[in-house]
Protein backbone atom coordinates (compact mmCIF):
# COMPACT_ATOMS: atom_id res chain seq x y z
CA UNK A 1 0.00 0.00 0.00
CA UNK A 2 2.73 2.63 0.72
CA UNK A 3 4.30 2.15 -2.77
CA UNK A 4 1.06 2.84 -4.01
CA UNK A 5 0.91 6.27 -2.41
CA UNK A 6 4.60 6.92 -3.26
CA UNK A 7 3.13 6.51 -6.89
CA UNK A 8 0.60 8.55 -6.81
CA UNK A 9 2.39 11.02 -4.96
CA UNK A 10 2.65 14.33 -7.14
CA UNK A 11 5.54 15.98 -7.27
CA UNK A 12 5.39 20.10 -6.82
CA UNK A 13 8.26 22.49 -8.05
CA UNK A 14 8.52 25.17 -5.85
CA UNK A 15 9.35 28.65 -6.83
CA UNK A 16 11.50 31.26 -3.68
CA UNK A 17 11.49 34.55 -5.11
CA UNK A 18 14.51 36.76 -4.24
CA UNK A 19 12.51 38.86 -1.50
CA UNK A 20 10.56 36.09 0.10
CA UNK A 21 14.01 33.96 0.33
CA UNK A 22 15.26 36.88 2.50
CA UNK A 23 12.48 36.29 5.06
CA UNK A 24 10.72 38.66 7.75
CA UNK A 25 11.69 38.58 11.26
CA UNK A 26 8.70 38.11 13.48
CA UNK A 27 8.60 37.49 17.24
CA UNK A 28 5.21 38.12 17.61
CA UNK A 29 2.03 36.05 16.03
CA UNK A 30 -2.19 37.01 16.58
CA UNK A 31 -4.12 33.62 15.49
CA UNK A 32 -7.70 33.93 15.27
CA UNK A 33 -10.16 31.69 13.70
CA UNK A 34 -13.85 31.38 12.35
CA UNK A 35 -15.42 27.67 11.70
CA UNK A 36 -13.89 28.03 8.59
CA UNK A 37 -10.14 29.72 8.44
CA UNK A 38 -7.09 30.48 10.59
CA UNK A 39 -5.78 34.02 10.09
CA UNK A 40 -2.25 34.16 11.38
CA UNK A 41 -1.03 37.49 11.42
CA UNK A 42 2.55 38.27 11.85
CA UNK A 43 4.22 41.45 13.44
CA UNK A 44 7.69 42.28 15.44
CA UNK A 45 7.63 44.23 18.46
CA UNK A 46 10.19 46.38 19.13
CA UNK A 47 10.65 47.26 23.13
CA UNK A 48 9.44 50.80 23.78
CA UNK A 49 7.74 51.07 20.63
CA UNK A 50 4.04 50.92 21.74
CA UNK A 51 2.98 50.10 18.23
CA UNK A 52 3.54 47.17 15.93
CA UNK A 53 2.56 46.57 12.39
CA UNK A 54 1.24 43.21 10.93
CA UNK A 55 4.17 42.18 8.46
CA UNK A 56 2.23 39.47 7.07
CA UNK A 57 -1.18 37.37 7.11
CA UNK A 58 -1.69 34.00 6.16
CA UNK A 59 -5.38 32.59 5.74
CA UNK A 60 -5.20 28.91 5.91
CA UNK A 61 -8.19 25.58 6.48
CA UNK A 62 -8.39 24.46 9.95
CA UNK A 63 -6.50 21.25 7.99
CA UNK A 64 -3.93 22.43 6.81
CA UNK A 65 -3.52 24.10 10.57
CA UNK A 66 -3.68 21.55 12.07
CA UNK A 67 -1.02 20.08 9.68
CA UNK A 68 1.07 22.69 10.13
CA UNK A 69 0.71 22.14 13.76
CA UNK A 70 2.41 18.52 13.32
CA UNK A 71 4.99 19.75 11.23
CA UNK A 72 6.42 22.51 13.45
CA UNK A 73 5.73 19.80 15.83
CA UNK A 74 8.34 17.27 14.24
CA UNK A 75 10.92 20.07 13.23
CA UNK A 76 11.06 21.49 16.89
CA UNK A 77 11.75 17.71 18.17
CA UNK A 78 14.29 17.13 15.49
CA UNK A 79 15.63 20.58 16.66
CA UNK A 80 16.09 19.36 20.00
CA UNK A 81 17.18 16.38 19.98
CA UNK A 82 20.25 17.90 18.11
CA UNK A 83 20.76 21.36 20.04
CA UNK A 84 18.90 20.53 23.33
CA UNK A 85 15.84 21.89 24.64
CA UNK A 86 14.97 25.00 23.85
CA UNK A 87 13.93 27.04 27.39
CA UNK A 88 10.77 29.41 26.94
CA UNK A 89 10.99 31.83 30.02
CA UNK A 90 7.78 32.69 31.64
CA UNK A 91 8.44 35.92 32.74
CA UNK A 92 8.79 36.93 28.62
CA UNK A 93 5.77 35.07 27.72
CA UNK A 94 3.33 38.19 28.46
CA UNK A 95 4.79 40.54 26.10
CA UNK A 96 6.62 38.92 23.02
CA UNK A 97 5.52 35.25 21.62
CA UNK A 98 2.13 33.65 20.14
CA UNK A 99 -0.71 34.61 21.33
CA UNK A 100 -4.53 33.83 20.85
CA UNK A 101 -6.80 36.69 20.00
CA UNK A 102 -9.81 37.42 21.76
CA UNK A 103 -12.85 35.07 21.43
CA UNK A 104 -15.15 38.07 19.99
CA UNK A 105 -12.26 40.14 18.35
CA UNK A 106 -13.46 40.56 14.52
CA UNK A 107 -11.69 38.89 12.10
CA UNK A 108 -10.91 41.12 8.78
Amino acid sequence: MGQNNDQNAQQINIELGEKEAEGIYSNLAIITHSPAEFVIDFTRVVPGVPKARVLSRIITTPQHAKMLLRALKENLDKFESRFGEIKIDPQSAPQFGFINSEKNEKIN
